[in-house]
Order: structure tokens, then C-alpha cells, then sequence
């Protein structure tokens, strides 16, 4: 008799959970004007070659996104390093992780000829990573049901946004996900307890991940002040690749605070 209502009152906040993201995304595709992808999007401050290799910098400050990506991906599968408490988790850290290696090579490939046709392998793995990242949060604040079912419907979205983008040259759903770190993330971090300990690096990877997007609007402000060393770009590539090195160290030393009812049900049916 206690079970249903329980189950009730899921069902019902995951309708809301996903009734308000609607509305909202509504309210953004109506209230925005349309963002076109142009050829000026393109033209990055650092062009220099070296070694034959075109926007070197560009391309190689990615490396850090494939050493992140691969150590997560494979400590997240192994299941001794972090601490991971259900199979909902595995699978949203193990995409996340994936995702940074996808952007490791997306990105790299893209920055070797800037352009409307390559542009995609760079924002699409960094939609999926971000997804699964938020999805990750939420499992681990809200309840793992819920975190897995966001998982499934961010990462068809971000694949139908990118449809919709290369269909309507319209960029605005892809921009939304730029959203997620920066607004969901610590929202959901004030919201909800946390059932893990270091729980902070939540908010310091979002931190990074704003510096992150701050360098890269200042690309060629900070090229000249750096004295064309590196470029604001660049930057970012690099503050970027430590939000998921900070996020692998808040894996392997977090522990566990409480467990939700929800949760021990769900531990109870994997063993």
C-alpha cells in the first residue's frame, strides 16, 4: 500500500520535471531570434601552422579532452577507482567520459578546416557529454529512475538538435545545452542534498567550465594580450578538458553520505 503512492508520486514528479523543461525550451525558441552558423563563426584568432599541421593550437590543445576521456571511460567501466553506487550512474559517466573522448577528436578534426560541414563533430559529443552529465546529477540528487530516463531523452535530443540545426541552419537547440553546466548544474547542487561527499567540485567544475566560455568570447583580446602566444580558443580547450579531470577526482575520493529509499530498492535489485 505504500509502494504505489510512492510510485505515484515519481510518476508525477518526473511529469513535471519534464512539463517545466518543455515549457521552457518553448519559451527559448520563441523568445530568441534565429542563430544561423555564418563564416565569420569560423575564423578563429591563433591560424598558425606549424610542423604542417593547420590551426596547430586549435587542434592540439584537444589532447588533454582524449587523456580525461579514455582514463574516465575505463575507470568508470573498471568500477574499483570511483565510487559509483548503481548501474544508472555506470552508464551516464560512462557516456560522459565517452563524450569527451569524442570531443577530443571531434573537435581536433574540425579545427584542421573550420567550416559549416565539420562543425558538427565538434559541438555534437560536447551535447552529449553535458547531457550525460546533467543526467549523471540528477540520478545522484533526484532519483536514479529519473536520471536514467533523462540520460535516454537528452542524448536523443541532442542528436535531433543537431538535425534540426544542419536541416534549418538554425543553432539555437545546439546552444541550449551550452545552458546546461552553467544554469542546471548548480541549481540542482542547491536544490537537492547531496548523497555523495565532494560534492563541491560539482560547482568548481562549473566554475572552470564558465572561464571556459569567457576565454573563448575574448579569443582575440587575449591572443594580443598574451603577446600571440595563445589565444582565448586555445584557452578554453584547456580550462574545458578540467572539468572532467575535476569531476575523476571528486569520483575517486566521494563517499557515500546516505542512501535514498529509492535507491536501496534499486541497489537490492541489482544484486
Amino acid at each position: 500500500m505504500v509502494w504505489l503512492p510512492n510510485q505515484q508520486i515519481g510518476r508525477v514528479k518526473r511529469t513535471r520535471i519534464w512539463a517545466g523543461a518543455f515549457l521552457c525550451l518553448l519559451f527559448f525558441m520563441l523568445a530568441t531570434p534565429k542563430f544561423p552558423s555564418s563564416r565569420e563563426s569560423h575564423l578563429f584568432a591563433d591560424l598558425r601552422n606549424f610542423f604542417g599541421v593547420p590551426n596547430t593550437l586549435n587542434v592540439l590543445s584537444n589532447f588533454p579532452f582524449l587523456i580525461a576521456g579514455v582514463m574516465g571511460f575505463v575507470l568508470t567501466l573498471q568500477g574499483i577507482f570511483f565510487n559509483i553506487s548503481f548501474r544508472g550512474e555506470v552508464w551516464g559517466w560512462a557516456l560522459f567520459y565517452a563524450g569527451i573522448t569524442g570531443v577530443a577528436f571531434g573537435s581536433a578534426y574540425y579545427h584542421l578546416k573550420p567550416d559549416d560541414d565539420r562543425v558538427m563533430w565538434d559541438t555534437l559529443p560536447m551535447m552529449i557529454a553535458y547531457a550525460s552529465l546533467f543526467s549523471s546529477l540528477l540520478a545522484e540528487r533526484v532519483d536514479a529512475k529519473i536520471g536514467l530516463s533523462c540520460l535516454i531523452a537528452l542524448v536523443s535530443v541532442s542528436f535531433l538538435s543537431m538535425i534540426y540545426a544542419r536541416t534549418f541552419n538554425d543553432f539555437r537547440l545546439c546552444m541550449t545545452f551550452q545552458l546546461i553546466p552553467t544554469i542546471a548544474i548548480p541549481v540542482v547542487t542547491f536544490l537537492f542534498p547531496p548523497k555523495y561527499t565532494h560534492s563541491r567540485c560539482w560547482l568548481y567544475a562549473t566554475g572552470f567550465y564558465l572561464l571556459a566560455k569567457f576565454e573563448a568570447a575574448a579569443d582575440r583580446k587575449i591572443y594580443s594580450k598574451t603577446h600571440y602566444i595563445i589565444s582565448g580558443h586555445s584557452l578554453e580547450h584547456l580550462c574545458s578538458a578540467i572539468v572532467p579531470v575535476l569531476l575523476s577526482v571528486m569520483l575517486m575520493y566521494r563517499d557515500t553520505k546516505f542512501q535514498r529509499l529509492g535507491d536501496c530498492k534499486e541497489g537490492v535489485r541489482d544484486k
